[in-house]
């Protein structure tokens, strides 16, 4: 069963689960009286009863779909005494998904649950342990709210792709899809034809963008097809040359299966080069296998500071203190894991020591697509005293995780359990903000920086490694720092490439839709 900001419990290797999602063929009914199923309000027959009962094979199971959710975040939810038990009868299935979370506020006022999604099992299977997703190759940044003109800037792209075709580069700012102008779009017409292009959900589907690359001055029209896209993990591993010795510089975009042999291979060459400090470049990480955050750990601190440590403990809701739900085991904390896991035995096999840094700090670089499992990392080296510098911006705050869940060819993410670090912190909801002078635990060390979009990730002069360099010399912030806010409270970085990873995956379809019109919420 794969656990988002995942553990592997029990030394288990990741599958997608043991639970059989239902695709629509063959019989349904498994003999637990499914054409007798009924909502009584308060009253709610266990998950795994009504479990594979698809309205696809069969039209009256509807209810049954529904009633399995419904069940299931009864059971498994970490605040599911604050769903509203409202009859299903209005809803399609996926519409109900929506209603079985929690509305409160957190704290600070954000919503409490940002972290809510599904996605059919067949894309999710494809993403997880290929890194493979419809699209065209690039991640994109989105601005917008109140106020704010609408802009879309490529922030990243992946190689070989129809945009690394295309020649369209970290920066480039999209401003028409489809004849539809980006900026000025304010109807659902215009904005379904925004999405649908920047989202593509059909291999084939050919899409014109109208952008204006960096640096230059006059736009130019671009047509892509969407493809099938392998994403690459690990991107860039380098070793920079300072007068004060080497520094590596690692960009880790997703803890998706197929990153485990990329880290393996990137911190061996590190290793290898006898680097003195580690900038990872965290800022489009949005998450994913909790145990591979973990196997990061203790590759960059070593076995000496992770011996005996926890990286994290999770705990369930109140109806599961000692106890898995999912599972049904015993709870224990997910370790620093020293060896391979085989999460794609394919290209890794399990039971390989992991090669190590044992250093003592980490640079790490963030803005508010950093998120889930990538916050997990910092906060379990802060756990065991490796001191952690962040530059950029506040991180989009995910303590919690899920075990993805298959249903009838829907695979559902929702919040099931909290993490703590060996010190029993856990609490950046609000993320893990950069501070001059911190006096929070979710305070860090560092400078506020912008996303710099100007220049190449891996770039020294890039703004964010540029910055970890100055402080990695000066122990002081450079000049150009400036004041980054917190993240709203819808994320305005989306990926679905990498979503269509929350793994604590991007997490990041939190709403229907992407772009929103003007003064929507």
């Amino acid at each position: 069963m794969t656990l988002l900001r995942t553990s592997l419990l029990s030394g288990m290797l990741l599958a997608l689960s043991s639970l059989t999602a239902c695709s629509g063929g063959g019989d349904s009914d498994n003999g637990s009286g499914a054409d007798q199923v009924a909502w009584v309000q308060g009253e709610f027959t266990p998950y795994k009863q009504l479990a594979n009962q698809c309205m696809a094979s069969n039209p009256s199971y509807a209810l049954n779909e529904k009633l399995w959710l419904r069940s299931w975040s009864n059971d498994t939810y970490l605040w599911y005494d604050e769903i509203d038990d409202v009859d299903p009868a209005p809803f399609s299935v996926l519409e109900y998904f929506a209603q079985l979370k929690t509305e409160e506020l957190s704290p600070s006022g954000n919503p409490k649950d940002r972290f809510h999604f599904s996605m059919p099992t067949s894309e999710w299977e494809a993403l997880n342990q290929s890194g493979v997703s419809v699209g065209y190759g690039f991640k994109i940044h989105i601005q917008q709210g109140a106020n704010v003109e609408r802009k879309v800037t490529i922030t990243f792209t992946e190689p070989n792709s129809p945009a690394d075709t295309a020649n369209i580069g970290r920066g480039a700012v999209i401003t028409t899809i489809d004849g539809v102008s980006v900026k000025d779009a304010n109807d659902s017409a215009s904005i379904a034809i925004l999405n649908n292009g920047l989202f593509p959900s059909t291999l084939g589907q050919q899409t014109q963008f109208t952008l204006l690359d960096f640096g230059a001055s006059t736009p130019r029209d671009v047509t892509l097809t969407a493809q099938s896209i392998v994403s690459t993990p690990v991107a860039n591993s380098q070793v920079l040359n300072t007068a004060s010795g080497n520094v590596g510089y690692l960009l880790f975009n997703s803890h998706i299966a197929t990153a485990e042999r990329g880290l393996f291979d990137a911190i061996t060459a590190l290793k290898n080069q006898n680097i003195n400090d580690l900038v990872l470049d965290l800022r489009y990480n949005g998450g994913g296998l909790l145990a591979m955050a973990g196997q990061l750990g203790y590759m960059i601190a070593g076995p000496l500071a992770t011996d005996n440590r926890t990286f994290e403990r999770s705990s369930f809701n109140d109806k599961y203190p000692n106890t898995n739900p999912v599972t049904g085991e015993t709870l224990r904390p997910t370790p620093f894991y020293d060896e391979t896991l085989g999460f794609n035995s394919s290209l890794l096999d399990a039971g390989q020591t992991l090669p190590t840094l044992a250093l003592s700090r980490l640079f790490v670089l963030t803005t508010d697509a950093t998120c889930s499992a990538s916050e997990a990392l910092i906060n379990g080296l802060k756990g065991i005293d490796i001191e952690v510098i962040q530059l950029g911006s506040t991180t989009c705050g995910k303590p919690y995780g899920f075990y993805p869940t298959p249903n009838c060819g829907e695979t559902y993410f929702s919040v099931q359990f909290r993490g703590e670090n060996d010190k029993g912190f856990g609490d950046y909801s609000d993320g893990f903000v950069p501070s001059l002078s911190p006096t929070l635990e979710s305070e860090l060390q560092g400078c506020q920086l912008a996303d710099d979009y100007s220049h190449a990730l891996g770039d020294p002069n890039e703004r964010l490694l540029s910055a970890a360099l100055y402080y990695r010399d000066n122990n002081a912030c450079p000049a150009v720092t400036t004041s980054v806010a917190k993240m709203p409270s819808k994320p305005q970085f989306i990926d679905k490439g990498f979503m269509l990873e929350d793994l604590r995956m991007q997490s990041q379809l939190f709403n229907n839709r992407i772009l929103t019109e003007p003064g929507a919420k």
